[in-house]
């Protein structure tokens, strides 16, 4: 079935004023000009009036009509329908797109009408896939597609725009130019070995494997540790014993009443997640059962889910409690999450003096602080701040070279990183050139993997399984 020719509804489920059908393959034209009369008529030689041919249809234009079920005598709807004729599409076959008014049953019966046409069902992603397995882009341009169908700030939309342009495979494919060249040098020494010296510079190699490529690799390494939340977004909780706040400052933060609150300990039960804007960062915040004894087994199931969430977490707001002395508790919830990124925030703030000051451990006098009234919205500009800062490390919330790796392109660098360092390792060492060559090309297989040209076939998969159908 890789010939076939697919179709699917590329727009989303519901009602609107466009909906668009799909169909992409050999028979896209055969098919839609079954289905598809054209509006106006021509005059031909014999002075009759008959259809425009559907072969008269230019690339690339819109084209009135209508949709017509010939085998039950009706017309569905009227469409505007383009024709685009490969290799210049988005698959680099022949694509046509029904655009239609935008409803379930009416998109549902032009689709079926396809598919009884001879047209097959697209999987998830089977459109971005052929473009991928037909060359017209690699696979970080692929993914690229779903992060921008996925944006949920300015700042991620900018790094997918990037990457689906090629961003990052310029790059990649630059040092994997250098290390082919450098391929090339070591397996001429080993087909020329008594003249080795002369085809082959170890200080030279060493210098461009250590000043060029592994600089790079660390390089793009390092951009997915600081600003990779800009795209994937960061995953912050808010942990403190019951009745500290947690849930107010939820609400105060995504600006409505998410999150139950009243003076009785032990309100929130369950996690309650949301998603919110901070300067650029789509942060996912979860509001969090308090971290408390308790033999109420609804409770403890709560806190279970709490101690799950906060070791995915990138970061926790710690929150206590500035009307009340700190408890064992709270120096228990600290053991439990002092080795995440933390900031200590002081809630409650409106019913104490200003100059007043909490009694901590020294030892949480290392951890950012900020003093708020979640009641009353104090403080939540400082706390947004230092959330974004604390996010994005020194790395600036304007991110200049928007070149930044997903987590698979990370695991990626870091293993042709390993293998570059240990070239190095025997090149200094004078290990034989068929050792050297060995780990060149792991290096450069390791970053096609990136880019799709070494990527096995589960991996692309799994990637295009992400996709919705129809895109």
């Amino acid at each position: 079935m890789e010939n076939a020719t697919i179709a699917a509804i590329a727009t989303p489920i519901g009602r609107g004023g466009i909906g668009i059908v799909k169909i992409s393959g050999k028979d896209a034209f055969s098919i839609a000009e079954s289905i598809f009369k054209k509006s106006g008529a021509v005059t031909s030689d014999s002075g009759k009036k008959r259809e425009p041919s559907f072969a008269s249809l230019k690339s690339h234009r819109l084209y009135h009509g209508y949709i017509v079920d010939e085998g039950k005598g009706t017309v569905l709807d009227e469409v505007l329908l383009s024709v685009m004729v490969a290799p210049r599409t988005y698959t680099t076959e022949d694509i046509v797109e029904i655009n239609t008014h935008s409803g379930p049953v009416v998109l549902s019966a032009i689709l079926d009408l396809v598919l009884k046409k001879g047209g097959k069902l697209a999987e998830p992603g089977e459109f971005t896939k052929r473009a991928y397995l037909n060359g017209r882009i690699d696979l970080t341009q692929a993914e690229a597609v779903i992060d921008i169908i996925n944006s949920k700030t300015e700042k991620s939309l900018e790094i997918a725009a990037s990457h689906i342009k090629g961003g990052l495979k310029k790059k990649i494919e630059t040092i994997r130019g250098v290390l082919l060249d450098i391929l090339v040098e070591t397996e001429t020494a080993i087909d020329f070995c008594d003249d080795a010296g002369d085809v082959f510079n170890s200080e030279k190699t060493i210098e461009m494997l250590e000043r060029v490529i592994i600089d790079d690799l660390k390089g793009l390494i390092e951009k997915y540790e600081n600003a990779h939340v800009l795209r994937d977004g960061l995953k912050m909780v808010v942990v403190g014993r019951p009745n500290v706040g947690k849930s107010s400052l939820m609400n105060r933060l995504i600006q409505e009443d998410r999150a139950i609150v009243t003076p009785i300990p032990g309100t929130t039960r369950d996690l309650i997640e949301e998603t919110l804007n901070i300067h650029g960062i789509p942060v996912i915040i979860a509001d969090t059962a308090g971290l408390h004894e308790t033999d109420d087994p609804v409770e403890v199931i709560g806190i279970e889910k709490t101690q799950e969430y906060i070791s995915d977490s990138d970061l926790i707001l710690f929150m206590v409690d500035a009307s009340d002395p700190l408890t064992v508790e709270d120096e228990n919830i600290y053991k439990i999450i002092s080795n995440k990124r933390l900031i200590l925030v002081i809630n409650k703030w409106d019913l104490v003096k200003d100059d007043f000051k909490l009694d901590i451990p020294e030892s949480w006098n290392t951890l950012p602080q900020i003093k708020i009234s979640a009641l009353y919205g104090r403080g939540m500009s400082e706390l947004k701040d230092l959330i974004a800062n604390l996010s994005i490390g020194e790395y600036g919330i304007e991110v200049q070279n928007k070149i930044i790796p997903n987590l698979r392109h990370k695991t990626a660098l870091e293993r042709t990183l390993q293998v570059c360092v240990s070239a190095v390792e025997e090149i200094r060492k004078e290990t034989s050139f068929e050792f050297i060559a060995i780990d060149i090309k792991e290096a450069m297989d390791s970053l096609g993997e990136i880019i799709g040209d070494t990527a096995k076939d589960d991996v692309i998969d799994q990637i295009f399984s992400r996709f919705c159908i129809g895109k």
